[in-house]
């Protein structure tokens, strides 16, 4: 845990495979995950019969090199973690995939032990 989404435009597997470690070298760094703690989910949206919109909501300048990052992860996090999570993967998006920080989009979904199931159809964070 945790539950990473990331969705960008255009993306080759490169490309999606540097954005899918920059996220999770993050989440080790600054939040202190394991290291074998993965679970991604890298979509790459053709233009066509998939799309991202974007506008410059808050004076943020976007283009067609956006890539939205969803993470879902048990709560506890404080502010601050939270502030140096989005940054470090924003730099590691820039030095892996050469995504330029102002087109990192970031939303964190904190949930509890009792919402999670790694297999079996068991809650291994409630059930032991």
């Amino acid at each position: 845990m945790p539950f990473v989404r990331i969705d960008a435009l255009r993306a080759d597997p490169d490309r999606l495979d540097a954005l899918g470690r920059a996220v999770h070298d993050a989440l080790v760094e600054t939040i202190g995950f394991p290291p074998n703690d993965r679970f991604q989910v890298l979509t790459s949206h053709d233009g066509t019969s998939g799309m991202l919109r974007y506008d410059d909501y808050l004076g943020v300048r976007r283009d067609d090199g956006l890539v939205y990052i969803a993470l879902t992860m048990r709560s506890g996090r404080t502010p601050a973690q939270k502030q140096a999570l989005y940054r470090r993967i924003a730099e590691l998006a820039q030095e892996y995939a050469g995504t330029e920080p102002r087109n990192v989009f970031i939303t964190l979904t904190e949930n509890e032990s009792a919402d999670w199931s790694f297999g079996h159809g068991v809650a291994q964070y409630i059930d032991g």
